[in-house]
């Protein structure tokens, strides 16, 4: 036993043994399997044609809830305005898993406006954002309203009553186009650029703003319905110097141990059932009790009803307030109980035991690499949905608006959310838009950007996607590495993911269109995998969904702060503090 051996606690791994375990099997999997190996294109790269181009005032990219809502207000405000989807408007995404809606109406509440805040907050250890806390519960009546004048709630198919309000207005809506970069002309922002999945050929649009509706993402897990969703749009903007934040928190969600890839299984009549509003119903929920309970004692658990709750049967672990200890949770954003009984928030779960996915033997990691709803993404420097770089705008999950802070508060709030911020986005987006030029970008600006975008298609030779992405789920979606975490590991996954960055991703390859956009998918997935590492090891404490089990505590005196992501100007990830309670600028929230 060597001498760093004698001092290292037990069960630690250094940098060096954990790549050892792993290179036999990697080594293996590079021969074959979709590893290292010739490109065999599909298509000619150079007949692609690179000459369909837009311009517009807002160009709005994603189709879900925040995406409706920004395209619908920004018309209304005067702006030419665009919609571009990687998949159908209303049905794809989370958007068409999500049921219930959080409606605050102060006619009907029991409690005051100020003290739902105030709870909230209580229950997200002081981690949300009372500005957008605050603001998902003024509006949420007024988008409900609109969303039932179109027929949203006649239906568990949203597509159609989404098309209502963009047909009536005329706005264009481009579908099944993947947005793989913006670019800028000077300091802000100046459009985006992409490629069809069905037609050999590049997107690119000139705006004069853009709002992301990107959604979320993770690490195309099994068993939860974010397997298409890879943090597409917070990547772009970290890549032209957006603050991105939020990246070490965990969403919780779990699947079953029968058949775990099977979401339709687990989640179907989620999307089988119509939508429904829930009232104020503040949670401590998805977070990472169940993780904790199987590094504890193994996989998998029984969830839903009688479970308990990880801190009510083992010693240590995530701690939850105990204002909002409860009976183990009944269902969340209006999902109904599998053996019947109300929407969450209209009543207990009925007989047969919890919500979809959340009932029976679970299995976690269901969503892994995807925070909890809300607190990733896009640093907000305002109540607008603004981000550091002028005329880019972010709403739904792709703004890190800390609606709920760290954790799972209010049941219902996300969609909701995704509606008043999608609003508020478009309403901003379009005023910026009226006070700057429609910006103009040279040819050979445009001609790099597809070359750029192409170029996994015009590799001789490379990695596949497939494998490449197999590999850094291997690697980070393991309990002990994403969601129970300490040093040693979090540092020896980095080391993986560093030799995905700097190695692999340069070298993906494609033989189509639907390969390319896996390649640039992985890529995103690669970099958000490392930020999730880098902002794990920074925050020395545990706080609603972070775990560390090096410091199992919270640590108010070092740690009432947001971490930021940004850039730096030799293209190194760079980390830093946002205190609680305060905008980047330093003024107080609400002053």
């Amino acid at each position: 036993m060597s001498h760093d051996d004698t001092q290292r606690p037990a069960g630690a791994y250094s940098r060096r043994e954990f790549l050892a375990l792993g290179a036999g099997a990697l080594a293996l999997g590079a021969c074959g399997g979709g590893g290292w190996g010739r490109n065999e294109p599909k298509i000619d790269p150079r007949a692609i044609s690179t000459d369909h181009t837009h311009a517009c005032d807002v160009l709005i990219i994603g189709g879900g809830m925040a995406g409706l809502f920004a395209a619908v207000k920004a018309h209304d405000a005067g702006a030419r305005t665009l919609i571009v989807s990687k998949g159908r408007l209303g049905s794809s995404g989370q958007t068409p898993f999500a049921k219930g809606l959080f409606v605050f109406d102060p006619a009907t509440e029991k409690t005051s406006l100020d003290d739902y805040l105030a709870s909230v907050s209580r229950s997200a250890l002081g981690t949300n954002n009372a500005a957008y806390t605050r603001q998902a519960a003024e509006h949420s009546m007024a988008r409900v309203a609109e969303l039932r004048s179109w027929g949203f709630f006649d239906s568990n198919l949203y597509h159609r009553a989404f098309m209502v309000p963009i047909e009536e207005r005329g706005i264009p809506v481009l579908e099944r186009v993947v947005i793989t970069k913006l670019f800028k002309d000077g300091d802000r922002v100046a459009g985006a650029a992409g490629f069809r999945l069905d037609a050999e050929e590049t997107v690119t649009v000139r705006a004069r703003s853009v709002v992301l509706c990107t959604g979320a993402g993770g690490f195309k897990p099994n068993g939860f319905p974010i397997c298409d969703l890879t943090h597409d749009g917070t990547v772009m903007a970290y890549e032209i110097g957006a603050r991105v934040t939020g990246k070490e928190w965990n969403d919780g969600h779990v699947g079953r141990a029968a058949n775990p890839a099977a979401t339709y299984d687990g989640w179907g009549d989620m999307f089988d059932r119509k939508p429904g509003t829930i009232g104020v119903e503040i949670h401590h929920d998805l977070g990472v009790d169940a993780n904790y309970m199987a590094y504890v004692q193994g996989n998998p658990l029984h969830a839903g009803p009688g479970s308990g709750k990880a801190t009510e049967s083992i010693a240590g672990g995530p701690q939850t307030p105990d204002e909002f200890k409860r009976r183990p949770p009944g269902p969340r954003d209006g999902e109904r109980p599998r053996g019947g009984g109300p929407p969450g928030g209209d009543g207990p779960p009925g007989p047969g035991g919890g919500p979809p996915g959340m009932s029976g033997a679970a299995m976690g990691g269901a969503s892994a690499g995807m925070a909890i709803h809300k607190s990733e993404g896009l640093v907000p420097i305002n109540d607008r949905c603004e981000s550091n770089v002028p005329g880019l705008y972010a709403a739904g999950d792709a703004l890190g608006s800390y609606q709920c802070g760290g954790i799972y508060t209010q049941v219902g709030s996300s969609l909701t959310g995704s509606a008043v911020q999608g609003a508020v986005a478009g309403e901003a987006a379009a005023s910026y838009a009226q006070g700057v030029a429609t910006p103009v970008i040279s040819r050979a600006v445009l001609s790099a950007i597809a070359a750029e975008i192409l170029a996994p298609l015009k590799r001789e030779a490379g990695y596949g996607p497939a494998w490449v992405t197999q590999t850094l789920q291997g690697v980070m979606i393991p309990n002990f590495v994403l969601y129970i975490k300490k040093e040693s590991l979090l540092r020896a996954a980095l080391a993986y993911v560093e030799e995905l960055r700097d190695h692999h991703v340069p070298r993906l390859r494609a033989a189509d269109m639907h390969e390319l956009r896996l390649a640039h998918e992985t890529e995103n997935m690669v970099i958000s995998a490392e930020m999730k590492l880098r902002a794990s090891l920074l925050r020395k404490e545990s706080r609603c969904s972070h775990y560390r089990l090096d410091y199992p505590e919270r640590d108010d005196a070092n740690w009432r702060a947001w971490i930021n992501i940004y850039k730096g100007a030799r293209g190194e990830m760079q980390l830093e503090k946002q205190p609680f309670g305060a905008w980047p600028d330093g003024s107080t929230i609400g002053a």
